[in-house]
């Protein structure tokens, strides 16, 4: 998972007229693609390790973009040329890359993931997995968690779900001595409370309920869990149920606004339930609903 911002500006087409101002322009720059297609000029530095082949970064839309995060680390501002062939070539990007053009982008990374190692590590069975220390499959576990929070933020709730899974699977599998276990419990904490959030997304309340549940086993306080749990009931149209979760959570944050505002919600819901339950009763027992039960001689 990562995040860039980027600012792109269209420089020059490819004919004379604009050669001096692409020159002056990248004479200070670094040449990144050895061809002088992908040149690079660093506005502020980074921290940490260069930008993995594996990792996976928002909005690679260019192979000029490839190149240039490549060469960056976390925290890092930098400016990139990119020519035609490393950008959007001979048919532009209508209305606002004309054809031929070379782009100007201004690139802030602000994180990334490193997929290679969490992939690796899934594919290993529960007994080869066993052989590395605890902290090696929180993390994994953790990079799991946090590839399903970037996809749940780009509304891709399916695959979301898919990440958390693989996250709870591994910690599942793990069985950490007792001194450990509140370690392992926190970790599953989060991905339980991040798939009942996420089953709601998938309008799926009975999963919902059932990952917000064993979330209140880990943490029978947990305001989220209570929340998320309301709300599935809510959407069960499981009034009382409803009710007993959000006013748990209540008890736990009295001034959560969307607690109070799921509260009004569901005063509103049950109340044009029973409006509904009252006039159902009226029509099946006022005189003559049935019709006549006297038959013909």
């Amino acid at each position: 998972m990562g995040g860039s911002t980027r600012s792109p500006g269209v420089l020059q087409r490819d004919d004379a007229s604009s050669q001096s101002r692409y020159q002056r322009l990248s004479q200070r720059m670094l040449d990144l693609s050895g061809d002088r297609g992908v040149l690079k000029d660093v506005i502020r530095e980074g921290s940490g390790e260069l930008v993995t082949p594996d990792a996976s970064v928002l909005d690679i839309t260019l192979w000029g973009m490839e190149l240039g995060l490549l060469s960056m680390r976390r925290g890092e501002v930098a400016r990139f040329l990119f020519k035609p062939t490393y950008a959007y070539g001979m048919l532009g990007c209508p209305p606002l890359i004309p054809p031929n053009a070379t782009v100007l982008f201004e690139i802030e990374l602000l994180d990334f993931l490193d997929s290679a190692e969490s992939d690796k590590f899934c594919v290993l069975s529960a007994e080869q997995q066993d052989q590395f220390p605890l902290q090696k499959v929180l993390k994994v576990a953790a990079t799991e968690r946090e590839f399903g929070n970037y996809l749940f933020r780009q509304n891709r709730f399916y695959d979301a779900k898919v990440r958390y899974k693989r996250a709870l699977l591994l910690l599942h599998r793990r069985s950490a001595p007792a001194e450990e276990q509140l370690l392992v419990e926190t970790a599953k904490l989060l991905v339980l409370l991040n798939l009942s959030f996420t089953y709601l997304k998938l309008e799926r309340p009975t999963m919902a309920l059932r990952y917000g549940e064993q979330a209140l086993v880990i943490d029978q306080k947990n305001t989220k869990a209570l929340f998320r749990c309301g709300q599935a009931c809510l959407l069960m149209t499981e009034y009382q149920k409803a009710r007993d979760f959000l006013v748990r959570a209540q008890k736990e944050q009295p001034f959560n606004h969307d607690i109070n505002n799921e509260l009004k919600k569901l005063a509103s819901y049950y109340s044009d339930y029973l409006g509904k339950e009252k006039e159902m009763c009226h029509r099946m027992f006022a005189p003559g609903a049935h019709g006549s039960t006297v038959g013909e001689n």
